[in-house]
């Protein structure tokens, strides 16, 4: 049960949500345009915020229902985890779009939603601080998620190997931003 719905989790994460709202309403390809990335963000600069706004709930969901479908199968949270993360790398490499996805920031607040509430709150207050102090979403991305760790390992161990891969893939994700903030070239809003 165990790998099929991590087989399925990955599935629903390769839904790009960025791509598919943007071509049901004949919009600019989010990875051809902006930052690049087909996520909430850069929706918001090519597509505006309703866009941005569907996006990022759609993201959000494709990380929490996997993990919350694990949990009523009866997985335990480690496996739970491990199911999310799955998601979150269907996000990161989906395979319906030529392993082209976004930086799996809102996939992964689905996911820790779903897994312990507490953290995703942290991760999300976390976030919105950052933001409001840089007006810069990758900052504020690699704040939040490297935040949570401590608390998990305090609050939920079991947790903790899956969320600490986790937060490598969003940091990878985010090498090209560190590039751009090191040079002082990174997108403001």
């Amino acid at each position: 049960m165990f790998w099929l719905l991590a087989i399925l989790a990955y599935l629903l994460g390769s839904l790009s949500f960025a791509i598919l709202l943007s071509r049901l309403v004949h919009g600019p390809d989010p990875r051809a345009s902006g930052s690049g990335n087909p996520g909430a963000t850069n929706m918001m600069r090519v597509a505006g915020k309703r866009l941005a706004i569907l996006t990022l709930l759609g993201d959000l969901l494709k990380g929490l229902l996997p993990v919350l479908i694990a949990y009523r199968l009866g997985l335990n949270l480690q496996q739970q985890a491990w199911v999310g993360l799955a998601a979150v790398v269907g996000h990161l490499y989906p395979l319906f779009f030529r392993f082209r996805g976004g930086k799996g920031v809102a996939t992964a607040a689905g996911m820790l939603l779903g897994l312990y509430p507490p953290a995703a709150l942290l991760a999300v207050s976390a976030w919105l601080l950052a933001f409001s102090l840089t007006r810069t979403s990758s900052i504020a991305a690699l704040i939040a998620i490297p935040l949570i760790l401590p608390l998990l390992a305090w609050q939920q161990p079991a947790a903790l190997l899956p969320m600490s891969a986790l937060t490598g893939l969003v940091v990878w994700r985010h090498r090209g931003n560190l590039r751009d903030l090191f040079a002082g070239r990174e997108r403001h809003f």
